[in-house]
């Protein structure tokens, strides 16, 4: 006799479409609320609150609050929570569609893993980010932080303004409905000073794409496209960089100290830059 199927309901095929694994375990909650640090003062963006599992400690512990939401199944249990949470508001609409506030703010979530990149990228964009802390798929967070010893083009290419890192390693068993690789908290922080002068940041981009462009085959030879030999080789020996060192093994701190060699050496590409 066959096996009987599970048969998919509606609820179970919208949390498909929406990406939802809900926090259960209340030590993975108490994690990401230690992760992302809110103080008494702070605005706090939640992506995705969910029930409000996260939003009721966040909110103990911030100013204020707006919780975004889009499925409808959990809103009313969510407006609950924050009804008596008067600095607290829910909004039932797309965080990604959202405009950034006007003044400082901090992002925290246990967010859509599908829509992980676009949330990424709708707070490096934000001015007024100070930090995102943010649960995602364990290997984008350590893809994004370093911790498999290799480094994303996304990460170094705004090393100089934010610093990533991973935070906290949460098991899938923290999650329901369960999902089949564990999570990762991201901690996401905009540098008060960036790490270089705002107006070289373009022209450090592109010797990033330059580098993580695999034009000539290894980094040095993608570098002597656009710098002269000697200068990329002497670069690379203060860098401690072996000429055939694989892209994504070199790290933030090392193309900083590429940059700041290429750059400084080049008054004619200097110039350019700094006309742009």
């Amino acid at each position: 006799m066959a096996p009987r199927r599970h048969r998919t309901t509606a609820r179970d095929r919208s949390r498909r479409v929406l990406s939802q694994n809900f926090l259960a375990d209340p030590a993975a909650v108490a994690r990401m609320v230690r992760a992302a640090r809110p103080g008494p003062d702070d605005l706090l963006l939640e992506v995705g609150a969910g029930r409000g599992q996260l939003t009721r400690p966040l909110a103990a512990r911030c100013g204020r609050l707006i919780a975004y939401e889009v499925d409808p199944a959990v809103l009313a249990e969510l407006g609950e929570v924050c009804a008596a949470l008067p600095h607290v508001r829910v909004r039932p609409a797309d965080f990604l569609a959202a405009d950034p506030p006007d003044e400082p703010f901090a992002v925290v979530g246990n967010i859509p893993w599908s829509l992980t990149a676009a949330v990424v990228r709708w707070c490096l964009a934000a001015p007024g980010l100070r930090s995102a802390t943010l649960l995602t798929q364990l290997d984008y967070a350590r893809k994004r932080s370093g911790d498999h010893g290799r480094w994303s083009r996304l990460t170094v290419l705004t090393w100089p303004e934010h610093h990533w890192r991973l935070a906290e390693r949460v098991p899938r068993a923290a999650f329901r409905p369960v999902p089949v690789v564990d999570g990762g908290i991201l901690r996401v922080d905009r540098r008060p000073t960036p790490l270089l002068p705002p107006g070289v940041l373009p022209a450090y981009r592109r010797m990033v794409e330059l580098g993580f462009g695999g034009v000539g085959g290894s980094l040095a030879a993608s570098l002597r496209t656009a710098h002269p030999a000697r200068r990329v080789d002497g670069a690379l020996r203060a860098a401690r960089l072996a000429p055939d060192t694989p892209v994504g093994l070199v790290w933030p701190e090392q193309w900083l100290v590429l940059f700041r060699l290429l750059h400084a050496a080049d008054p004619a590409q200097r110039s350019a830059s700094s006309r742009r």
